[in-house]
């Protein structure tokens, strides 16, 4: 694995663990995961994709981690060795909500080729 790669990897596991344990802001709770990092060459920049389960508000949740980004990339500090702390961009990742959705909508056409076979 490349380092840039590693530190990425990295990165992911320590907002994963701050996220869970760390952040107290009220509108952070539930089931929240951090899905990836991808930092900029020059580590300016990190987009963090999180995916938010649940029936919280998922732009609250966003919002709240913006919030609390400062926190966030202070403890970060504290965990990852990095040349530069990259300013965090917080996105919502809804892939796993949308690969859910599209296997219900599969498994309805299935059941209704099924009852047209009958």
């Amino acid at each position: 694995m490349q380092r840039h790669e590693r530190l990425e990897q990295d990165v992911k596991f320590a907002l994963s663990e701050i996220i869970l344990n760390e952040v107290k802001e009220p509108s952070v709770t539930g089931l929240i995961s951090v899905t990836d990092v991808k930092i900029t060459p020059d580590q300016k920049y990190a987009k963090v994709y999180v995916s938010v389960f649940g029936k919280q508000n998922k732009t609250k949740v966003i919002d709240a981690l913006k919030k609390a980004s400062g926190f966030i990339k202070l403890e970060l500090g504290r965990r990852v060795r990095m040349r530069n702390m990259p300013e965090l961009i917080f996105e919502l990742d809804d892939s796993m909500e949308y690969g859910a959705y599209m296997d219900k909508v599969i498994q309805e056409v299935i059941k209704k080729d099924n009852e047209n076979k009958k």
